[in-house]
């Protein structure tokens, strides 16, 4: 007989429907259960895609002896974490204070209240590698809610305070008045420090891609013609696209590699991961002209088509890494099938894909690519054939439900590949992208929701939803210039400023949102960017396009704040650096008027969009139009009946231009006065 999860929208929690434990959804009344009864809460936060969640659900939580202890002694209550991001914030804070280390599955014990008191991740079925079994750890947490009840209430209350303290740092008090680039280049040295330089990427196995490190070398570089820079992105964008974190098939990054050199990933796939990346590699196809990172780019967003979206345009969360019960079964490749499938041409394939006898994952082979990148277009036909086998086998599970925030990073992506690579799909996919989250996950009072599945939008949104959507709506915005994406995002931007709003940046929550042990504010970039530097970055743009230096105060107050850590900690505040390096680079504001299907328009629109441009924004018109939606345009007009660009930096507007060689000059000047300036940016 199903439990309750069996009517939840989730896909990770109807996972677990079948279970004999008794699971609850997190809200009231699980809690109130735990408070009349006097138990325990034993909390269980993971996600769908997740290998060791499915393996502790079936070691553990389909035993009967094991669900029969929680449904005696504990109300048992799973989380989404990608459903509820708030509560996996709060809870992982809580587990690494209580054991210096997180991961999922989340397993942490908490009293009536909330109040964590005990945890960890994966617990085996029998004790190993010094690990106890989750039943004897069960009988344990039992014992001492009965004979140590007082040493764990204080213990835990301690620790809430704790985590409230440590939850808002005190950065409000900060006095800066200016921005120096010197943070900048502090940031740089210390990524630097921890380059690999033999491999690409920073850190030793588990390797993950650092996106938002690799876009802030690659504007760096664009600020400052720094080459060391530039190479290091490079190098590590050409490694990992070589490697198996990339499926050489299929298209698109897995979420990380479990070696150091980018050859065995962890096979599941995540939205944000191929978001961001596919972005990345565009930026870098901009800044170096190099093909292969074109080519990457618009493989991993044809995957995203072919098997991440939903007919009526929303984008899905994640793929697993399991199918059929086995990691990584569906990408793995013995010799033998490759032989078989190619015959002739199976030889030369294996030699430039590091294909073996013995393999390099448990007999089989993840595909790489060795060879010259020249010669990689040679293949296409193998790796065709090899697709279209793959497409026979078992397909890993998908997590089918369409998040707000990480939809809005994609569309980012895709409206940004449209104006790059002039594909007029990738827009199409964009704007039906667009259009179904203002349709589907904004409510009559324009406010977003964060989830949808099957037609129910659910849980109230957090800033990252606001914060990544705008950015996704800015660059829509910049790629049609249908006004309609800006007027959302001033719409969303005003929403995100009044509901979130901190003495310094903003909380994850909104005010009034469900009541936890502590409103969770986190700073820290991590897998996707923080809410609070996306915003930021976003109202930076905003105030250009929006013409309201407001914006620009209160992001520029909250860089500020954080400064100190940019230097300290770079690589895990890389949206923070983006938004930083957006600031100090005078960025050009570029208002565009002229009937968008003439020559003349399209002439200086070409000169204004094409390349690497990261520190502008574009708005366009055509004339005539008594009000302007977009503040920028307002007043703007034709000269001399031609179409005009107007382009201001830092408040100072210079001549209108009607020459697309005129705007180039003009734009190249302002860039290299941009790099060579000794001035720093102030608040407004």
């Amino acid at each position: 007989m199903a439990n309750r999860l069996a009517s939840e929208t989730s896909p990770y929690l109807r996972q677990h429907a079948d279970n004999p434990v008794d699971w609850y959804p997190w809200g009231e009344e699980a809690l109130r259960k735990a408070k009349a009864e006097d138990k325990p809460v034993f909390l269980s936060i993971g996600y769908s895609a997740c290998h060791w969640c499915h393996v502790m659900e079936h070691e553990s939580f389909q035993d009967q002896r094991i669900a029969d202890i929680l449904n005696q002694h504990f109300v048992s209550v799973k989380v989404d974490r990608e459903e509820r991001p708030d509560l996996d914030q709060v809870y992982m804070d809580a587990l690494q204070a209580i054991t210096n280390h997180g991961g999922w599955p989340m397993s942490l014990f908490l009293t009536p209240e909330g109040h964590p008191f005990f945890g960890g991740t994966y617990f085996p079925p029998v004790s190993s590698r010094g690990m106890p079994s989750f039943q004897d750890l069960l009988t344990a947490i039992v014992d001492a809610w009965r004979n140590r009840r007082q040493e764990i209430m204080e213990g835990s209350n301690r620790l809430v305070g704790e985590l409230q303290r440590h939850s808002h740092p005190a950065i409000e008090s900060s006095q800066e008045t200016e921005l120096q680039t010197d943070t900048l280049d502090s940031a740089v040295q210390g990524i630097l420090a921890e380059f690999d330089d033999q491999h690409g990427g920073w850190g030793e196995a588990p390797k993950f891609p650092h996106p938002m490190v690799l876009e802030f070398l690659l504007r760096h570089h664009r600020r400052t013609g720094d080459q060391e820079v530039l190479a290091m992105a490079t190098m590590t964008l050409e490694s990992m696209a070589r490697g198996g974190i990339y499926d050489q098939l299929g298209g698109g990054f897995h979420r990380y590699s479990v070696d150091d050199h980018w050859s065995v990933p962890h096979f599941e796939k995540m939205l944000y991961d191929n978001a961001q990346l596919a972005r990345v590699y565009t930026h870098a196809w901009q800044a170096t002209g190099e093909p292969f990172f074109r080519t990457i780019a618009e493989e991993t967003l044809g995957y995203v088509v072919r098997e991440m979206t939903h007919p009526e345009g929303g984008f899905y969360s994640t793929q697993d890494a399991d199918s059929e019960g086995e990691e990584g079964k569906y990408y793995l490749w013995t010799s033998d099938e490759i032989r078989v499938l190619l015959d002739k041409d199976a030889s030369p394939f294996m030699k430039a894909h590091g294909v073996t006898a013995k393999g390099n994952f448990d007999g089989k082979n993840t595909l790489t690519f060795r060879g010259p990148l020249v010669k990689r277009e040679r293949f296409a036909s193998a790796r065709s054939k090899l697709l279209e086998a793959r497409q026979l086998r078992v397909a890993p599970a998908r997590d089918e439900k369409v998040l707000t925030s990480w939809n809005g990073l994609m569309l980012a992506a895709f409206a940004e590949a449209a104006r790059a690579f002039g594909r007029e799909d990738y827009r199409q996919v964009a704007e039906r992208n667009a259009d179904f989250l203002l349709r589907e996950l904004r409510g009559p009072d324009g406010r977003l929701r964060h989830s949808w599945r099957d037609g129910v939008a659910k849980n109230n949104s957090y800033l990252e939803d606001y914060a990544l959507l705008i950015d996704g709506l800015i660059e829509l915005y910049q790629s049609d210039f249908d006004p309609v994406w800006f007027l959302a995002a001033r719409s969303l931007t005003e929403i995100m400023v009044e509901d979130f709003a901190a003495p310094t940046g903003f909380f994850d929550t909104p005010e009034g949102h469900e009541a936890l042990i502590f409103r969770p504010r986190e700073l820290q970039d991590n897998a996707v960017p923080s809410g609070n530097s996306m915003a930021a970055f976003d109202l930076l743009r905003m105030a250009g396009l929006a013409v309201y230096p407001g914006y620009w105060d209160t992001a520029f107050a909250s860089i500020a704040a954080i400064r100190p850590l940019l230097e300290q900690y770079p690589l895990g505040f890389g949206q923070w650096l983006i938004a930083m390096d957006y600031a100090l680079s005078h960025p050009h504001e570029i208002a565009i008027l002229g009937e968008p299907q003439l020559e003349d328009t399209q002439a200086l629109l070409e000169v204004a969009t094409s390349g690497y441009r990261p520190h502008q924004v574009v708005a366009s018109a055509r004339p005539g139009i008594e009000r302007r939606d977009v503040q920028l345009l307002e007043g703007r007009g034709l000269i001399d009946g031609r179409a005009t660009a107007y382009v201001c930096v830092d408040s100072t507007c210079r001549p209108p231009v009607t020459d697309p060689e005129g705007l180039r000059v003009l734009l190249a000047e302002l860039s290299a006065s941009g790099q060579t300036s000794p001035e720093l940016r102030k608040s407004a």
